[in-house]
């Protein structure tokens, strides 16, 4: 596995490149994009990009849970969280290692 990550930063610099923003525009459209889907998942809303994926938020009940140290048992709250589910697309570009 690569242990290379895409970060802000990467994503600014293919929008510079690639839509020939300046760097300060293509930094803001970065960040407008992301905002966006986050204000779209914070209200609980699906969030589905083609060929992408969708992002998702899901409620999960209390539990009981185990210290796997000690072996204690451990309340676990009610809490929501991300989920993400790639396209079909997106798998079959994973497993066979190709690009767009």
């Amino acid at each position: 596995m690569s242990e290379k990550t895409l970060t802000r930063m990467d994503l600014t610099e293919a929008v510079f490149r690639e839509v020939g923003l300046s760097r300060n525009e293509s930094a803001n459209l970065v960040d407008s994009v992301l905002q966006h889907v986050s204000d779209a998942l914070v209200r609980g809303e699906q969030v589905k990009i083609s060929s992408f994926g969708t992002f998702s938020t899901r409620e999960k009940n209390a539990r009981v849970g185990r210290n796997p140290k000690t072996g204690e048992e451990v309340p676990i709250l009610p809490r929501r969280v991300l989920t993400f589910r790639p396209s079909q697309l997106m798998k079959q570009r994973v497993a066979n290692g190709n690009s767009l």
